[in-house]
């Protein structure tokens, strides 16, 4: 049997069932074929259709241990990172090598130099455990025994705070006052206290001061009856030889002898300041809200124990009369009311600061020689003569007591610039604010509120002694001033008919605190360490004693205290009480009127240079202080009273 079929390459197609045989056969044929066709050459398209795919090269790996990567992007990986430093590295060569041109950062300015110097004083005049990083290579840990010798007091133990002046005693009156000061100036300058490099520094210095406070009554009650007035005594009235911070004359780190510790149940004035003190730093450790909480707690308790047990804490003959004597509280109550207010933003704080009677009473309106001067006390003038710290001379006071109904009328002139809480407030604010207005004109030249020595210091104390400390707590208000109208877009202010411009102000303050850089008829500076011509014979202890591994006792000092040789240790930073009213200056170490610095007067000191440095286009800090103040909705004033015909 045959079938017939077209063969589709042209002829016929037969098969035939007798052809048709074993595999065998047909294996051997298709090889025949095959020898056939190998036998013409094959283009590239027939040979792989016959042969299949080739046989590909086996890539290469390179085991980097934690990965296994292909050698060839390894390989471009290593090139690539290779070539790329070379031209970095090529690049940074040439711009080392290429002189550059361009203006130098300009030095830092006087007064950013006198800061650094200002600050590290409180460094030497720390007590109790020093740190590491002290930095006052003639000072070492002091007093370690303060308070814990009182069995069943309310303190655990009084170590730490700061020293007041060329002794050992710590006043916490104007140490208080002291603290808030600083603090003050780091609410308002913060940052020019970043650009100087010196923000952690202050604030270490506050902590330093409030950790004591903390230790000075019962901080974590609601209500207390007592507090720690000072450490230490002065008094050598009446001959007496017993030995105490004043008689003795030794470096702290040395002192042998008790320390007494006065407590006091009705010390308004002092309560109240140390109440305005840590609050006002609650503001600065605000990013800390555990400690400024503590503070805020500790400065309720405070004011609170102010307000309900009257009294002033150096009445009744104690050792704070001689030396830091207060003869009322009312201002306190004002100053201590603003900052709990600023601190709290409870308006119970306002409402009380901003009482009229209070105001009266603290002499907001009594005018004056001495009106709107941080001053002595003028009952200070009448007391009777007493022994000096050191035997051998008489004198009626050393300290000065520091009104600050100045610095309330300041701080409560900000809320009615920036918030304007109108009313019931707005009456009052206007009055303090037309009262710091006042002020401001009287330290102007044209103004003969105050004479001026030939040299240009302002005379706010009169002539009397140790003029400085007032100068610079009015150069910190007058930029402070300035720069508070200037935030509030006010180009200045009005004495009487006559407009001045907010750099009057300033002016006045670089005026007054360049003649203590150096700027004066003597061509020194009144700050220790500070440019080369400036006091040898600081009236300190620690400073006039050498550390020499001999310990000095109570009367074995006396023979540095009366050396006329200079200080064998430099306290830098430490602004003396300044020159005479001829601008005169004795640099004698047993005369405290010319050459002992105190707490007080530095901080004042601390608060005008910061305010100073720097750019002045680096201005205030508007909002931190408010930072607790709740938005305010003045409340409309009653209605008027009804028409009656």
């Amino acid at each position: 049997m045959s079938m017939y079929g077209r063969d589709p390459w042209g002829g016929p197609l037969e098969i035939n069932a007798a052809d048709s045989a074993t595999d065998d056969d047909r294996s051997r044929n298709l090889q025949d074929f095959d020898r056939a066709a190998l036998s013409r050459p094959l283009d590239e398209t027939q040979q792989s259709w016959l042969l299949g795919p080739g046989e590909q090269k086996k890539k290469k790996y390179v085991d980097l241990g934690c990965i296994i990567v292909s050698r060839k992007i390894f390989l471009w990986t290593v090139g690539s990172i290779l070539v790329a430093g070379f031209l970095v590295g090529l690049i940074t060569l040439i711009v080392k090598t290429v002189p550059r041109h361009h203006r130098p950062h300009a030095p830092p300015d006087n007064y950013t130099l006198a800061l650094h110097k200002a600050l590290m004083f409180f460094n030497s005049q720390r007590s109790g455990k020093l740190p590491k990083h002290n930095n006052v290579s003639w000072r070492g840990s002091s007093c370690m025994d303060d308070g814990k010798a009182e069995t069943g007091s309310f303190y655990k133990d009084l170590v730490g705070g700061y020293y007041d002046a060329g002794d050992a005693i710590k006043f916490n009156f104007p140490m208080s006052y002291a603290m808030t000061m600083l603090s003050w100036s780091v609410i308002e300058y913060s940052a020019k206290y970043e650009a100087a490099g010196e923000l952690n520094h202050i604030k270490e210095i506050i902590k330093w001061g409030t950790d004591y406070f903390l230790k000075t009554f019962n901080s974590t009650a609601d209500t207390i009856d007592r507090m720690v007035a000072q450490v230490g005594v002065g008094d050598t009235s009446g001959g007496s030889t017993s030995p105490n911070d004043h008689y003795c004359w030794m470096r702290p780190e040395d002192i042998d002898y008790k320390r007494p510790v006065t407590e006091c149940g009705g010390c308004s004035d002092l309560a109240a300041e140390m109440a305005a003190a840590l609050a006002a730093a609650s503001i600065v450790f605000k990013d800390n809200k555990a400690y400024s909480q503590k503070l805020v707690h500790g400065a309720k308790t405070l004011f609170k124990f102010s307000r309900e047990q009257r009294g002033r804490y150096s009445a009744g003959g104690t050792d704070a009369a001689i030396f830091y004597n207060s003869s009322s509280y009312w201002d306190e109550f004002v100053w201590g009311g603003a900052w709990l207010y600023y601190a709290t933003g409870n308006n119970s704080y306002l409402q009380l600061a901003t009482t009229p009677g209070l105001a009266k009473h603290a002499g907001a309106f009594w005018g004056g020689p001495d009106y709107g001067v941080l001053s002595w006390d003028n009952k200070l003038a009448g007391a009777q003569p007493i022994q000096t710290d050191y035997p051998g001379l008489l004198y009626t006071t050393r300290h000065p007591f520091y009104e600050i109904q100045d610095n309330s009328w300041v701080l409560l002139s900000r809320l009615r610039l920036f918030l304007s809480p109108g009313y019931p407030y707005e009456e009052i604010l206007r009055t303090f604010h037309n009262q710091t207005s006042i002020i401001m004109c009287s330290y102007l030249p044209i103004f003969t509120s105050f004479n001026r020595t030939k040299g240009g210091l302002i005379q706010l104390n009169h002539g009397r002694p140790q003029p400085l400390q007032y100068v610079v707590n009015a150069a910190f208000l007058a930029t402070l001033y300035s720069d508070y109208l200037e935030a509030a877009d006010t180009p200045g202010w009005y004495c009487g008919p006559n407009f001045y411009s907010t750099e009057v102000l300033r002016e006045f303050a670089k005026t007054q605190i360049d003649y203590i850089l150096g700027k004066n008829p003597r061509k020194m500076s009144y700050i220790a360490g500070f440019g080369n011509h400036y006091p040898r014979h600081v009236h300190h202890r620690g400073a006039s004693i050498p550390k020499n591994r001999i310990k000095y006792n109570c009367k074995g000092g006396w023979k540095w205290r009366d050396s006329s040789k200079p200080n064998p240790n430099t306290i830098v930073g430490a602004m003396v009480a300044g020159p005479d009213k001829h601008d005169g200056f004795h640099d004698v170490r047993t005369n405290y009127n010319y050459t002992e610095p105190t707490l007080a007067g530095n901080a004042g000191l601390v608060a005008a240079l910061v305010a100073l440095s720097g750019d002045k286009t680096t201005g205030i800090d508007k909002n931190t202080i408010f930072s607790a103040v709740p938005p305010m909705f003045p409340t409309p004033p009653p209605p008027p009273a009804p028409w009656k015909p």
